[in-house]
């Protein structure tokens, strides 16, 4: 009634409206939202857009064989292929490394003491040298990288000590094996090929082996002629004196 009254009477001061903000009692999950009402379910369902499927090309059908079999070979990959078999052939010691996590500076470093001893580190992928060592001597390398790895590369095969002096205060490089003279070689090998002396020390060695061999057999050839011209050589000395002594005439008294 009061409210009423109010309205009738001339308004005398504005009445400002109480708002009051309810919260949604329960939490709302972003995740698994709850599912509409079945009516708006139906509205959704219809109003949902439509797109046309893209068609799908042949080598979705294909397997991954077929696929890379049809494969386009890079040119590039072919041009390093070359280099790698290049290296392989015109170097006498190869070694072979699996690479642990390095940085690059350490890996500039371990190659600028290798280039000072006429060495160079390089690092192909696995796909580059399977296609520059298939079908040659030297696919018997290929289960060495499996993994990350870097390569060594010396025109010198004296250079094996040089190399592991090296690589040795690298430990982030592991040795796997490597190749001297066309020859693969494990990594205890190359510890027992470091050891050897030089081509030129065992050539020494064995020059002076034949020397004293030939020089033992000639002395034992002569020693009886020398010991017979001792033996003259005496036998003539001691005649001498007997020949003297009855050739002067005995004195008189």
């Amino acid at each position: 009634m009061s409210n009423l009254i109010q309205q009738s009477l001339p308004l005398t001061s504005a009445r400002s409206p109480l708002l009051q903000f309810l919260r949604y009692r329960g939490k709302i999950n972003i995740q698994r939202p709850k599912q509409p009402h079945y009516e708006r379910a139906r509205v959704v369902a219809v109003t949902q857009p439509k797109y046309e499927e893209p068609p799908k090309a042949l080598t979705c059908f294909q397997s991954r064989t077929q696929r890379t079999a049809t494969q386009v070979e890079n040119p590039y990959n072919a041009i390093l292929a070359r280099e790698v078999r290049n290296w392989l052939d015109h170097s006498q010691l190869v070694a072979v490394f699996h690479l642990n996590s390095i940085s690059a500076d350490d890996v500039f470093r371990v190659r600028v003491q290798l280039h000072k001893q006429n060495m160079h580190l390089k690092s192909y992928g696995r796909k580059i040298i399977g296609q520059a060592v298939v079908g040659t001597a030297y696919e018997a390398i290929m289960p060495l990288f499996h993994s990350n790895h870097c390569i060594v590369f010396s025109p010198n095969q004296q250079q094996v000590n040089a190399m592991l002096r090296i690589t040795r205060k690298v430990p982030q490089m592991v040795l796997l094996g490597g190749i001297v003279e066309s020859k693969l070689l494990s990594r205890n090998e190359l510890m027992d090929f470091a050891q050897m002396p030089s081509l030129q020390v065992a050539q020494a060695q064995l020059v002076q082996t034949l020397n004293m061999a030939a020089g033992n057999v000639v002395q034992q050839l002569q020693a009886h002629q020398v010991n017979l011209v001792k033996v003259l050589d005496v036998h003539a000395k001691g005649d001498v004196p007997a020949e003297a002594e009855k050739e002067t005439p005995k004195e008189t008294t």
